[in-house]
């Protein structure tokens, strides 16, 4: 080898201090008990509302608080975590989402146990989008991939587990330990990213000219917005007047958000990033794999609960064969993410995937359990990882690294609102195709026909003990519920169609965006 031929071999990236590898994973760890905070409530959030002393209207609050709250801060982490540094920034948010996590424990009424729940998925809501954006910061390109995979492991994992984890939690100990569990991780957290991480400077020239009214009319615009969602269905859309205010005040706030964007010279968000055809490609990707992620998390529950009778525990331990399905394929999604230098055959075959898993839940009875169960909860979970990995390489990957922080909060807000618009939707379509199945169904249940009249003849006599008019009454009031109990199943399998249909459409969809190029990662040679 030539003297000029050794000169002109670049040399091997150094590879990451020791300490900044420990503070990242204590970034991703961090991220992963915000993220998992959407949903541990979910599956007790009876034995919270016995303990505050609550309505089952007022309980869902403990969920949408945090939420509202969530969504209001992704989009802003991007420019705190400039004006701060993304170190000061993570330490802070995670050090508040602890002590709000004590609170939520000690909470002793409705009221206060909200005010802490929006102030825990505030504070805590910075951790999600500051990891993707250090992931795209820290790491070179050799070992992206890897990075990419971990990320995109935890945030699909923890939506999954959420519900499994808090029944097990609640069913052993109380449902205070949704919230004592963070503790320790928390402090775990502060510590060592305070330690080990300092990647950026902070800019504080960011305060001159501060957007009030920028800030202002996003929290109002995302905040209405996820309360339309989350109780649109609940109080029959614009029927109720709360909703109806709501939505002017989404549609005022959007307005006057978008203008102070698209014409302020410092906005609190900057929408340049969606110029980029992969930027913006992949954050449709994001909003559709958040219909996949957090629909799927609840419909599923949904049919164990309502249908089959199963308690948080049970309903847990049918769940978490999706999470392990993910832990597994998390390896393969990750080589093939290295080895291919398209992104798109990886997501195409992971929404094809997905449509698949969905496809085969249209055949779903009211006997199903375990077993029947099994196949399409291993193929979601498998198709959940083989599409996050890609689209975060397609949304994030071609970004030049001063974008990556406004960027990634933009890109994270497209997964919670696909959440948001997909639930919004699941309930609004169960609830319409419900009414319809009933409608068609009932005039079947007329006790003029000789098949409804024996079954009314058979159940009648199982109650001979009582007068003709009771026994009559009582099958007429089993086959009624025997019938909308079918109504209601028969609306699981539309919802389960109609997301094969979007899944579909999405991995055809995958081909339509440009083959990304990757942006230079930090430490690669130029």
């Amino acid at each position: 080898m030539t003297a000029a031929t050794a000169t002109a071999a670049p040399a091997p990236p150094a590879p990451m201090p020791k300490g900044q590898l420990i503070g990242y994973f204590a970034m991703v760890l961090g991220m992963f008990m915000a993220i998992l905070d959407i949903q541990i409530v979910s599956s007790s959030l009876t034995e919270i509302q016995a303990g505050l002393s609550a309505s089952a209207d007022e309980i869902s609050w403990v969920q949408t608080s945090y939420l509202i709250a969530e969504v209001i801060m992704i989009p802003f982490s991007g420019y705190l975590s400039r004006l701060l540094s993304t170190r000061v920034l993570f330490t802070i948010s995670a050090a508040s989402f602890t002590l709000a996590s004590v609170g939520c424990a000690l909470a002793t009424n409705l009221e206060t146990m909200i005010v802490l729940r929006a102030l825990q998925g505030f504070l805590g809501g910075a951790m999600i989008p500051t990891v993707f954006a250090s992931t795209y910061m820290m790491f070179q390109r050799n070992r992206m991939a890897s990075a990419t995979v971990i990320i995109g492991l935890v945030a699909t994992l923890a939506p999954t587990i959420g519900p499994t984890l808090g029944g097990y939690l609640t069913q052993l100990f109380s449902w205070h330990w949704l919230f004592l569990i963070n503790i320790v991780p928390g402090v775990i957290v502060c510590l060592l990213v305070w330690i080990f991480i300092d990647i950026d400077r902070p800019d504080y020239s960011l305060m001159k000219g501060f957007d009030y009214i920028g800030l202002a009319a996003l929290a109002v615009f995302l905040g209405s917005l996820e309360y339309v969602l989350e109780e649109g269905t609940r109080n029959d859309w614009f029927a109720d007047e709360v909703i109806r205010d709501f939505t002017i005040a989404c549609i005022i706030g959007a307005v006057v958000f978008f203008w102070r964007s698209l014409t302020y010279a410092n906005p609190i968000v900057n929408l340049k990033a969606f110029r980029n055809r992969n930027f913006a490609t992949g954050c449709l990707f994001s909003l559709t794999i958040g219909v996949g992620l957090y629909g799927l998390v609840y419909l599923l529950p949904l049919y164990l609960g309502r249908v089959r009778g199963l308690n948080s525990l049970q309903i847990g331990e049918v769940m978490f064969v999706t999470g392990l399905a993910q832990f597994m394929s998390a390896p393969p999604a990750g080589i093939l993410a290295r080895r291919l230098s398209d992104p798109r055959l990886v997501l195409a075959f992971g929404f094809a995937l997905l449509g698949a898993s969905t496809w085969s839940m249209t055949g779903l009875t009211g006997d199903w359990q375990f077993d029947e169960l099994l196949l399409p909860q291993i193929m979601r979970g498998m198709a959940l990882m083989f599409c996050i990995v890609p689209i975060n390489v397609i949304a994030l990957g071609t970004l030049p690294q001063h974008e990556l922080k406004n960027a990634s909060g933009l890109y994270n807000l497209t997964r919670n609102l696909g959440g948001a618009f997909g639930l919004a939707g699941i309930n609004t379509v169960m609830t319409e195709r419900t009414n319809f199945h009933w409608n068609r169904m009932v005039d079947f249940i007329n006790p003029g026909r000789w098949e409804v009249q024996q079954y009314i003849d058979t159940v009648a006599a199982a109650f001979g003990d009582r007068t003709l008019a009771d026994q009559m009454q009582f099958a007429m009031k089993m086959l009624t519920a025997k019938v909308q109990g079918q109504a209601y199943l028969m609306s699981f399998i539309d919802v389960f169609t109609l997301l094969s249909l979007l899944f579909g459409a999405a991995a055809v969809a995958v081909f339509l965006a440009k083959k990304p190029k990757q942006a230079p990662a930090p430490g690669d040679a130029h």
